[in-house]
């Protein structure tokens, strides 16, 4: 063990947990702690935190050695949470696998012994999917699974968990990116370049595959980039990065003068068609969420369509901003109603300019 009844004694497991510690890397909550002799307060390896001085930490196997050693628990991350998170969304993801029914989040958070509310963030958090979207993912690679034996496709759909074949093909029918498995497992296997840059709006994220672009928000950082896509390998992007990245900015100063960007997002099936809804509505028009759930096909999941929209991953390239009130209000939006009103503003200008 280290110095303070720390966990691990070669280096090579040292250096590990200081790389997971430096990099926030949340795989590493619960499998120990770190703790800061200064302040003599112990967090997650995630945690948000400012991080002390290398010479300051101390890394701990539990909890209770860190307490042992006079450290107490920091109350921005609760790190005594940790294990019992982890044990819980490890509950829901057997359950999950172990049937082909649908269940619901009620169902789950009793499983777990959490609210529902606190079972969704909890699960997204860890996971990088809801615990919806990340039973219907593993329900399409069952179905990528089966297809590939030689048994007849008809047969490998109902096997996958899926009602009847039309189920499985609507589910399929215009995927926008990845493939679902490494959605699910937080980018596993998957290159992002990242930029932050600075615009009109203010700094700016643009994160891409080699397929599209995967994240635009404003305000965000490499540490949300990588709570996001916690095993996927960021970097810094070359040539063809950077040239998407020059169309990305442009699209945004001008929103609504470049609808060819390519992009690399994946939801569950109503998501995607309702951002397919979002894309066709003209620069400078809105639409109200009640005329976007219709156009998804479902009139009469309107709350279900605001969940949609405010689960786009890909801001302004995926026009969420253009969606107001019934009333006619702007509504809300994740970067601030004065960044929706100025894109729309915009766009409405450029429009006038056009007639």
């Amino acid at each position: 063990m280290y110095p303070d009844r720390m966990m691990m004694d070669s280096a090579e497991q040292l250096e590990r947990m200081q790389t997971a510690f430096a990099m926030r890397d949340r795989r590493a909550d619960g499998q120990f702690v770190c703790a800061v002799r200064t302040t003599r307060i112990y967090c997650r390896p995630s945690c948000p935190a400012r991080r002390p001085r290398p010479e300051n930490v101390a890394f701990f196997a539990t909890v209770k050695d860190a307490r042992d050693a006079g450290y107490r628990p920091c109350l921005r991350c609760r790190p005594d949470d940790a294990g019992r998170d982890e044990l819980a969304v490890a509950k829901v993801l057997q359950a999950i696998a172990a049937t082909e029914e649908r269940l619901t989040l009620e169902s789950l958070a009793a499983i777990a012994g959490y609210s529902p509310q606190h079972l969704q963030r909890v699960f997204t958090r860890r996971v990088g999917l809801s615990p919806a979207a990340y039973a219907r993912a593993l329900r399409q690679r069952r179905a990528d699974d089966a297809s590939s034996d030689a048994r007849s496709v008809t047969e490998a759909i109902y096997e996958a968990g899926f009602t009847a074949p039309s189920r499985f093909y609507d589910s399929m029918d215009g995927r926008m990116g990845m493939p679902a498995s490494a959605w699910v497992n937080g980018g596993a296997g998957v290159t992002i370049c990242w930029a932050d840059v600075a615009t009109t709006f203010g700094p700016m994220l643009v994160a891409a595959t080699d397929k599209g672009v995967c994240r635009l928000a404003f305000g965000e950082d490499e540490i949300a980039l990588r709570e996001r896509f916690p095993n996927a390998r960021l970097m810094a992007g070359g040539a063809d990065f950077q040239a998407l990245l020059q169309r990305v900015v442009s699209a945004v100063e001008k929103p609504g003068s470049d609808n060819t960007i390519p992009l690399d997002v994946q939801g569950t099936a109503f998501q995607e068609a309702v951002w397919r809804a979002l894309q066709a509505i003209p620069a400078g028009e809105t639409r109200t969420y009640a005329e976007i759930a219709a156009a998804a096909g479902n009139p009469r999941a309107v709350r279900a369509a605001g969940s949609a929209n405010g689960a786009n991953n890909v801001a302004v390239l995926i026009p969420c901003h253009r969606v107001v009130r019934s009333d006619g209000a702007l509504g809300g939006y994740a970067y601030g109603t004065t960044i929706k009103s100025e894109l729309l503003r915009r766009e409405q200008e450029q429009m006038r300019g056009k007639s």
